[in-house]
């Protein structure tokens, strides 16, 4: 029993540490020296102090900002640990409720915007954690943030447009604008 039980606790004794310590510290390491920002969290660091990271969406109320896309993770939006789209079809009269609802909460904090709301602006991805919205629903919500900034319009729209990301490689996805680095370039526009 001994010449069989000695090899196996040896055995797994090994592996155990070369796929729990060495391959792990490696993997790391690699990382950390090859994609540092990424390996860190792609946190966004203001006055030396983390704010946020490019990859986890913020919950953006205030109207002097620009709004993300709805959080579908709970109780707290945009918490990383709660990740997970809702699961409703577009039948689900739940679904359907939850659009109207953030349509008309959108139509409220702007009534003079006629433009049709983009979708990504009143569904949720399916992370729940997007931290990124379309060109066009920047756009949209620029006439609501110039004016709450008392700021030219023009200004705020070049703040999108140079704040647009594009594709990956020019190829996979469509432009996007992530919207905590929007937002916090617009907090550095000097008040009128």
């Amino acid at each position: 029993m001994a010449n069989i039980l000695r090899p196996a606790l040896v055995l797994f004794a090994l592996l155990g540490a070369l796929t729990g310590i060495v391959y792990p510290l490696a993997v790391t390491g690699v990382a950390q020296a090859v994609f540092p920002a990424q390996a860190g969290g792609s946190l966004v660091l203001r006055d030396g102090a983390p704010v946020g990271s490019t990859l986890i969406g913020q919950n953006f109320s205030d109207p002097a900002h620009f709004w993300g896309r709805p959080s579908a993770t709970a109780p707290m939006p945009y918490n990383a640990a709660a990740s997970g789209g809702a699961n409703q079809g577009p039948l689900n009269p739940a679904l359907v409720d939850a659009v109207k609802a953030r349509v008309e909460a959108l139509r409220a904090a702007d009534p003079g915007n006629t433009v049709p709301v983009p979708v990504d602006l009143v569904t949720t991805s399916a992370s729940g954690l997007d931290p990124h919205i379309s060109p066009a629903a920047a756009h949209y919500q620029a006439p609501r943030v110039a004016r709450q900034r008392q700021l030219p319009l023009e200004v705020v729209e070049r703040l999108i447009d140079a704040h647009t990301e594009a594709p990956q490689w020019r190829l996979l996805g469509e432009p996007r604008v992530n919207v905590l680095a929007l937002n916090l370039a617009l907090d550095l526009q000097p008040a009128p």
